[in-house]
């Protein structure tokens, strides 16, 4: 498993908390594994939670009818990017 990066740690904490993930730590969660679909089992409600969770937490919509979500929603690492690159300030 690759090492988290600050970041990375900060949104995988959030994803955890925000699904009320069980069984799960953030430190578990693989910045390159698949989000959906994978050893998380999240679906697309899950989705919408975190997308709700990012929204609260840095200022900015991760909008249901953008055509890149299949893309930012791939892994930890690309979530991570895309909110780093379009957080508020």
């Amino acid at each position: 498993m690759a090492e988290q990066s600050t970041a990375q740690h900060e949104l995988a904490t959030l994803i955890v908390d925000s699904l009320n993930l069980e069984t799960v730590t953030a430190d578990q969660i693989d910045p390159d594994a698949p989000l959906f679909g994978g050893d998380l089992g999240l679906d697309s409600i899950d989705a919408l939670e975190i997308a709700l969770a990012v929204s609260k937490r840095y200022g900015f919509q991760l909008r249901s009818d953008n055509p890149e979500n299949r893309k930012i929603f791939t892994s930890l690492r690309t979530l991570s990017e895309h909110i780093e690159r379009h957080r508020a300030v």
